[in-house]
């Protein structure tokens, strides 16, 4: 279980000091699939980077079965997302000299995976291995930035707004990959997305608004990608 209690987050200094987040307690289940939703400013992202590890708390506490990762030092911090994180953004941030193997490549070498092959066959990417990011659709390279954060087998994913860049169809069969592995590899899926049609897919949703929950409801049925509006 991922557990934050009291999180607060400010950036600034003296009078432009902005409280970002504003005493924000959540709890995760291990294994569920979470959704963030919340409109733009509304804190969703930064609540991402400070579940994640990315960003420290300044007030507050983040847990993963109890340990506070909070205590970390840098170094043990950045050891902890490596083995246990992966991350999945709306920018792809592939490497653009390396072909679709090397770059998902990375994601297994940082979770000492060697076999990463099959991640690549099950998202449609094997005649695309040797295709450089340049060669590829949006849809392909989202693929990719997919491939490269599950090849690491993380404990936990975390998505920010993983489809804003694509169109409609792509962007379903993304999310129906995502949704697909997520309920066959079991790892803890946390997404972030201003989308309340894509919320409906979570097991979980919880709605943010000026840097606080303003409300936490369960999907008794969660739909697919391919059920949801637009």
């Amino acid at each position: 279980m991922i557990k934050a209690e009291n999180i607060r987050k400010f950036y600034g200094t003296g009078d432009s000091r902005t409280e970002v987040l504003k005493g924000i307690s959540l709890e995760i289940e291990k294994g569920s699939f979470t959704v963030i939703l919340g409109a733009s400013g509304s804190g969703k992202s930064t609540l991402l980077n400070v579940l994640s590890g990315l960003e420290r708390t300044d007030e507050g506490s983040v847990l993963y079965g109890g340990e506070n990762i909070e205590k970390l030092t840098d170094s043990e911090l950045t050891d902890f997302r490596k083995r246990k994180i992966g991350f999945i953004f709306q920018q792809y941030y592939l490497l653009s000299n390396l072909n679709v193997d090397k770059n998902v490549k990375m994601g297994a070498q940082l979770g000492g995976n060697k076999d990463y092959g099959e991640i690549i066959s099950v998202l449609g990417l094997e005649n695309k291995k040797d295709k450089y990011p340049s060669q590829l659709s949006g849809g392909e390279q989202q693929r990719v930035s997919v491939a490269r954060a599950l090849a690491k087998k993380p404990e936990v994913l975390f998505l920010d707004e993983p489809t804003g860049a694509l169109d409609e169809e792509t962007g379903r069969q993304v999310l129906d990959y995502i949704a697909r592995l997520q309920k066959e590899s079991g790892f803890t899926a946390i997404m972030v997305t201003h989308n309340t049609n894509i919320a409906q897919m979570a097991q979980k949703v919880v709605k943010m608004n000026s840097g606080k929950i303003t409300e936490e409801y369960e999907n008794k049925a969660p739909k697919t990608a391919y059920e949801i509006g637009w």
